[in-house]
C-alpha cells in the first residue's frame, strides 16, 4: 500500500473493503432481520475459532473509497451492519456520517478494542479475552454477545456483563464448532440466570451467507 493510499485509508476516506452483500441478519437482537453486510479487513484480536481469519490481514483486501461503499449500500437496504475483521481498527467517523446522510440506520459488531468511532444505531459487542473491550464501548453497548467456547466463558460472560449499562441485553452465543458440547450448558445457565438470553447463528442453519 502507497503512502497516499495509507494516509486515505487512516482517515477514514478509504478503507479495506474485505466483502459486502445484503443477506439475513443470523445472531443477536436484529436475527432474521434483512440487512446490508460491510466487511472490513485487519483485526489483530486473533481468536483461534474465528471463522472469516481471512479478514485478519488487511494487506489482502483492497483500499476501497468510502463514498463508494456507502453508494452500494444504499442500494440494498435501510439497515447496514459493518463487521470484520475488527472494524474499529479504522476510524468509521466518515463511513457513518455518509451512511446516516443517506437515511440510513448504523449498526456495528465489534470486539471493542479500540476506541470507538462512528455515530451508530446499534452496537453489538462480542467482547474476548485476548484484547479486552475499552470501557466507553462497553458502556454504550446496546447488546453484549459473549460466545461460549468452553465453561470458563461464563465466568468471562459476567465480568463483561458487569461493565456495561443495565439496559443492554446480555447474550451467550456457542461457538459454532462446539455447539453440540455447549448448547446443553448454554440453556442450564440462562435457566438459572434469565438476565442471559440465547443468541444462535440462524444464518448458519438456514445455509445462507
Amino acid at each position: 500500500m502507497n503512502r497516499e493510499i495509507q494516509t486515505l485509508v487512516d482517515k477514514g476516506e478509504m478503507l479495506p473493503l474485505m466483502e459486502e452483500f445484503y443477506t439475513i441478519q443470523g445472531e443477536g437482537y436484529y436475527k432474521g432481520t434483512a440487512a446490508y453486510f460491510i466487511r472490513v479487513g485487519g483485526c489483530d484480536v486473533g481468536c483461534h475459532w474465528c471463522d472469516v481469519k481471512e479478514s485478519w490481514n488487511a494487506n489482502l483486501h483492497p483500499p476501497t473509497e468510502t463514498t463508494k461503499i456507502v453508494e452500494n449500500a444504499k442500494k440494498y437496504s435501510d439497515t447496514i451492519v459493518v463487521t470484520g475483521g475488527e472494524p474499529l481498527t479504522w476510524d468509521m467517523t466518515l463511513l457513518t456520517t455518509q451512511l446516516k446522510a443517506e437515511g440510513l440506520k448504523t449498526h456495528i459488531e465489534t470486539s471493542g478494542a479500540y476506541k470507538l468511532t462512528g455515530e451508530w444505531d446499534w452496537i453489538c459487542l462480542s467482547p474476548k479475552k485476548m484484547k479486552l473491550p475499552t470501557k466507553e464501548v462497553s458502556k454504550k453497548a446496546n447488546e453484549l454477545k459473549v460466545i461460549v467456547y468452553n465453561k470458563d466463558d461464563f465466568r468471562f460472560a459476567e465480568e463483561q456483563a458487569a461493565k456495561v449499562s443495565e439496559n443492554c441485553i446480555l447474550y451467550l452465543q456457542p461457538e459454532w464448532s462446539k455447539r453440540d458440547k455447549v448448547v446443553p450448558l448454554i440453556v442450564d445457565y440462562v435457566m438459572q440466570n434469565p438476565k442471559w438470553k440465547v443468541s444462535l447463528q440462524t444464518h448458519k442453519y438456514l445455509n445462507i451467507p
